[in-house]
């Protein structure tokens, strides 16, 4: 049977090194198979001469999706390019990991069922049942595993387990306070993001809210990013701050870090989902959504 002619908006990211006429050879090549741009974003990295592009398109007359993207390596060979090809009608799939905070996670899954963060939410692992009730209750998995220092290593293989069965390709750390391992960190490198509130490393410890409230601070933050084997310290995808006075008490501070939590979590998901972020070295480049495009990213 013919193939028929791909009308759904494809994504495609390169990185590489920097080199003169990158970009026109991939417009050019676009426009011979028939594709028409609708976002383009890219970024030349002076200090260490690699070049990020994501662009957007349409194939509007022409050529099938096989084919622009088997020939699409003659281009890329060209330039020695990492680079993916990406439906745009095609949903991540998001294993979520919590703890006893549960703010993050009712955070998502009233995204998801809204429909403002286009996934697929495979399942729920947790290290205690607090929240099993509501997310069976979504009609998502749940997954107890529990976690000692003991049981480690068993309890990693059963995470990675859950991971290969669903065919996870995000795994998300929505507060889930265990630390997990040099080797899975290296294996699933790209593939989990964290969040944490950015007192660190000046408030560690138990209860960082009340450590800021009681030395006056003055900004609550949060940030999200890839984890890596350094603890808090992978490359960042997503920060926010939100200002404090001295009027408000230590509760306050807790809701308002929260809430700032939530709301970049879900940013820095948005982001990697619709593959607006690249890795490069300890930092990320992270291309904005443009005018006009969040609307139909939102509705995947």
């Amino acid at each position: 049977m013919e193939q028929q002619v791909v009308r759904n908006n494809i994504v495609l990211t390169v990185s590489c090194n920097s080199a003169r006429g990158i970009v026109a050879a991939i417009s050019r090549y676009l426009a011979e198979k028939g594709c028409n741009i609708v976002d383009s974003s890219q970024f030349d990295d002076l200090e260490t001469g690699k070049f990020f592009m994501r662009i957007s398109f349409i194939a509007e007359v022409g050529a099938t999706e096989t084919d622009i993207i088997e020939q699409f390596g003659t281009v890329a060979k060209t330039f020695e390019m990492d680079y993916q090809f990406h439906r745009g009608d095609k949903r991540t799939k998001v294993l979520v990991m919590v703890s006893r905070f549960g703010h993050c996670l009712n955070d998502l899954l009233y995204r998801w069922k809204i429909g403002a963060l286009p996934i697929d939410i495979v399942g729920v692992i947790s290290n205690h049942f607090d929240y099993q009730k509501v997310v069976v209750n979504h009609d998502i998995p749940f997954h107890h595993i529990k976690v000692t220092k003991q049981n480690k290593p068993h309890a990693e293989a059963q995470l990675m387990e859950i991971v290969e069965q669903t065919g996870t390709e995000l795994v998300v750390l929505a507060r889930y306070m265990q630390i997990l391992s040099d080797q899975l960190c290296e294996k699933m490198s790209g593939k989990i993001i964290n969040i944490h509130h950015s007192f660190l490393p000046s408030f560690k410890g138990g209860n960082p809210y009340k450590q800021a409230y009681e030395r006056g601070v003055k900004l609550i933050g949060a940030t999200a990013h890839y984890v890596t084997a350094d603890l808090d310290e992978g490359p960042i995808v997503e920060q926010d701050v939100v200002r404090v006075t001295h009027a408000q008490s230590s509760e306050d501070y807790i809701s308002i870090g929260r809430d700032v939590e939530s709301q970049v979590l879900a940013r820095a998901i948005h982001a990697h989902i619709h593959h607006r972020t690249f890795i490069n070295g300890n930092r990320t480049v992270v291309f904005p959504a443009s005018p006009g495009s969040y609307a139909s990213e939102r509705m995947g």
